[in-house]
């Protein structure tokens, strides 16, 4: 990719609230994309000067009205994620989190962008469920997640 101008690489965290095999998830809406699709309960964008842990604690604070621990965080994997394109505009590297300790109430507090949240078990997730997000939850669900991971990537 050398020379090439526009090129991205776009930080993100996601966080999973866990209550045994149960997964915190939002329905995505308004935000156009993958609006209609169930996704983590709070996850964004990685801002200037902060880690990804902390992204992760100020998601939850900001999507789910949440407060966690950055020691509370487990991080389940790093993923690097591309669209699948020949000629890809940017690459993501991910960092998802699972936290089974928080202060407050899990709610919707964008529903802007967020028309349901639901406990649901890593066994019986409803669809659709954002693929890449989907990929993780199945690896956690079966054990096989590993600890630095890739999707979009041609085998």
């Amino acid at each position: 990719m050398s020379g090439r101008t526009g090129y991205a690489l776009v930080p993100a965290s996601y966080v999973f609230l866990r209550r045994g095999d149960e997964v915190l998830i939002q329905h995505r809406t308004g935000t156009g994309y993958m609006d209609g699709h169930w996704a983590a309960g709070a996850a964004g964008h990685v801002e200037p000067g902060e880690t990804a842990a902390q992204a992760a604690v100020r998601e939850v604070a900001e999507e789910l009205g949440v407060t966690v621990d950055v020691a509370d965080l487990t991080l389940l994997t790093v993923l690097q994620r591309t669209d699948g394109s020949d000629a890809p505009i940017e690459q993501r590297v991910e960092w998802f989190w699972s936290v089974e300790t928080w202060e407050g109430t899990p709610r919707i507090m964008e529903p802007r962008k967020c028309d349901g949240l639901e406990w649901c078990d890593l066994a019986a997730l409803p669809t659709p469920v954002v693929p890449h997000e989907r990929f993780v939850l199945d690896g956690v669900r079966t054990g096989t997640l590993a600890a630095a991971s890739s999707f979009g990537y041609p085998s």
